[in-house]
């Protein structure tokens, strides 16, 4: 394990992360502060914890979207799977 810190609002994060995970972590680091820096910008009087509340809300629903999309596309392929299966079972019954 390697010792890394992140910056996230001002503020240094200590983290231990394999050493294969390093730059990984360095830009999911960045891509979180990022959200939190806008949604600051958006939300001035709220306290940081508000702040950090809704921007890992925005953050999951991303996630949750992109699983909805990921879902939805292996159920089209698991379709076109299953329709080019059951020709291809017609054309050896043809064949046999």
């Amino acid at each position: 394990m390697e010792s890394i810190k992140v910056t996230i609002l001002g503020k240094q994060i200590p983290l231990k992360v394999k050493e294969s995970e390093i730059e990984n972590t360095r830009r999911i680091a960045a891509y979180v502060d990022e959200k939190f820096k806008n949604f600051r910008s958006q939300l001035a009087n709220q306290p940081d914890s508000t702040v950090m509340t809704i921007a890992c809300l925005s953050i999951a629903e991303e996630v949750f979207e992109l699983r909805a999309k990921i879902n939805e596309k292996e159920g089209k392929e698991s379709e076109a799977m299953e329709s080019v299966n059951k020709e291809l079972e017609k054309l050896v019954e043809e064949i046999s």
